[in-house]
């Protein structure tokens, strides 16, 4: 079991003479330290989207092995920095020769064919390589099979390059953390500014798409994992609706909110990416009731001319108000060009008792409990899942004596040094709170009492009737409700309804030089709608002559620093 080394990886794609480190960098800025090279005969691969990679495997500018030894290059040359990679794939090369070989015989098997791609390493892979969730705990343990996830990647042709790096146990285990570091995998950083939260706890599956250093990836989401880090890394985060894609061998949190998303450098890529992964599965039963449209996802991408007559929400009070003035500026300006675009923006369509549900001190996911009603807590829900979902997903492992919660907050404890049991300064300092998460869903022992039946059904009632009713004005339909996403309430009532929400580069703050987003939320199985306009936004910002706000090439800012834990702030909530 295991997989590659860095240093492995090195020998066995012949690359390490094109590496540097910090005693050989070269003079200039950060980004020419940085700077990409060409893959194969002359063919850019920075920002290469996936189309761009399929018209160049055609024409004989590339082979799939090529994309493979080119992003291990850039694996080699970012990861001491960025640490988005937390395991690669020994296979990846074998994987990417056997898919050449079908596309010279003519078999090219779709959009996704030779292309490379990354999971969160909480998501199981049946190979040579670990799933763990970032902690030392199971480490060594074999699933079953491969996620349900990865098993349709593929199906599809993609190459799977590695797992990518995530905060532990996908921040279940503590309140007060380093967002993006493991034991396992150490500290993910943004290539934006290595210094502060990079978003989690997708973390590397975002960082690695922000730095070029893979194609797309896979992350998992209860409450903001794959929207957070996809904003603060201005790469394109997709969450689909809780059932679209299964959530069959992935480590767990609660059945309720869980999913599996996107991210890409473009709505394209990360749609091509949902085209190959959803679907129904029978070792999810939540699955079993999507509805989707016949052909995929695909088919709804547009151009800034589907704007023309949409109208969109927005829901100042709920969550514009709580913005910082920079972003408030910038954004406003991405509204103004959607307007002139052709696009409708109604002003104060707000969640049904947004002052109940809505904390109003940014994200909190036990605010029913800090105004004084756990019963209408998601926490509540969360610990509870917890418990029970994490005991049946260690039933199935083999090659491991971890089996519960109880066994794992044990394991913590025996190895404080590293799995940080006890609070700093006893144990370790990423993990600034310890266990606290573990040892609040330890106390229910999954008892599904009263107060969590309430809490379930108030949460998911009344997140869900506010968004459809913002959705609706003057009896009709809107297109979507626009939203920041860098105000984590937006995101966290999505969640908490389980409905999908697309996060698109918008903007770069000055304060950190951190990136955020703007971010469009809709009802259940609405993505065809998320697709359609978050595509049109997209080429309305590509397209417009001196915009920017839009995605940018990472800065690399205090690359050389590498402090822990990482400054946890966000703008205009610090």
């Amino acid at each position: 079991m295991g997989g590659c080394s860095l240093s492995y990886l090195a020998g066995l794609v012949g690359l390490a003479a094109a590496t540097t480190n910090v005693a050989t960098a070269p003079a200039g800025t950060a980004a020419d330290f940085f700077k990409m090279p060409l893959c194969g005969r002359g063919f850019r691969l920075e920002e290469a989207s996936i189309d761009d990679m399929q018209k160049a495997m055609r024409n004989g500018t590339v082979t799939a092995v090529q994309l493979v030894e080119c992003y291990a290059q850039r694996v080699l040359q970012t990861d001491d920095y960025i640490n988005s990679l937390l395991e690669f794939n020994p296979d990846a090369l074998d994987i990417a020769a056997h898919l050449d070989r079908e596309r010279r015989a003519g078999k090219v098997r779709g959009p996704m064919h030779g292309i490379p791609f990354t999971v969160k390493e909480n998501i199981g892979t049946k190979d040579k390589m670990e799933t763990t969730a970032g902690s030392w705990a199971l480490l060594g343990s074999r699933v079953p099979r491969d996620a349900f996830v990865v098993k349709k990647l593929r199906e599809a042709g993609a190459v799977l390059l590695g797992k990518a790096t995530l905060s532990e146990w996908a921040d279940m285990r503590s309140n007060n953390y380093s967002e993006g570091y493991s034991a396992r995998g150490g500290q993910a950083r943004s290539p934006y500014n290595f210094t502060v939260n990079p978003g989690g706890s997708s973390s590397g599956s975002a960082i690695g798409v922000a730095a070029n250093a893979v194609a797309v990836s896979l992350g998992t989401e209860t409450d903001g994992s794959v929207i957070n880090p996809a904003m603060r890394n201005s790469v394109v985060g997709l969450k689909p609706t809780v059932g679209l894609t299964s959530r069959a061998g992935v480590v767990p949190e609660t059945e309720h909110q869980d999913t599996v998303g996107t991210f890409g450098r473009s709505v394209r890529d990360a749609v091509y990416t949902l085209d190959a992964i959803y679907g129904k599965d029978q070792r999810d039963n939540y699955t079993l009731a999507q509805q989707t449209p016949r052909g995929g996802y695909a088919q709804f991408l547009t151009n800034k001319r589907a704007l023309r007559g949409a109208t969109f929400g927005l829901p100042w009070k709920s969550f514009w108000r709580h913005a910082d003035p920079e972003q408030l500026r910038q954004l406003t300006a991405l509204l103004d060009l959607i307007k002139e675009a052709g696009a409708a923006i109604v002003n104060g369509t707000e969640i049904t008792d947004y002052e109940t549900i809505v904390s109003p001190d940014w994200w909190d996911w036990d605010w029913g409990t800090r105004r004084g009603y756990p019963n209408e807590s998601e926490y509540t829900v969360v610990a509870v899942d917890f418990y029970n979902n994490i005991k049946t997903y260690l039933s199935e492992l083999d090659n491991t004596d971890i089996r519960s919660l109880e066994d794992i907050v044990q394991y913590n404890y025996d190895n404080d040094g590293t799995e940080g049991g006890n609070p700093w300064p006893l144990g370790n300092p990423a993990f600034y709170s310890g266990q606290d998460g573990f040892l609040a869903s330890l106390a229910t022992k999954g008892v599904q009492d009263e107060t969590y039946w309430q809490a379930l059904a108030f949460t998911q009632t009344k997140t869900r009737k506010g968004i459809d009713d913002a959705l609706t004005y003057k009896g009709k339909k809107l297109n979507g409700l626009l939203v920041p996403p860098a105000v984590g309430q937006s995101y966290q009532i999505s969640a908490q309804a389980g409905y999908p929400i697309i996060t698109l580069p918008a903007g770069i703050h000055s304060a950190t030089g951190m990136p955020f987003g703007l971010a469009i939320l809709q009802t259940a199985w609405a993505e065809a709608e998320l697709v359609k306009y978050g595509s049109a936004i997209e080429d309305l910002q590509k397209t417009t002559v001196g915009n920017r706000y839009k995605r940018s090439l990472p800065t690399w800012e205090g690359y050389k620093k590498k402090p822990i834990p990482l400054l946890n702030i966000y703008e205009g909530s610090d």
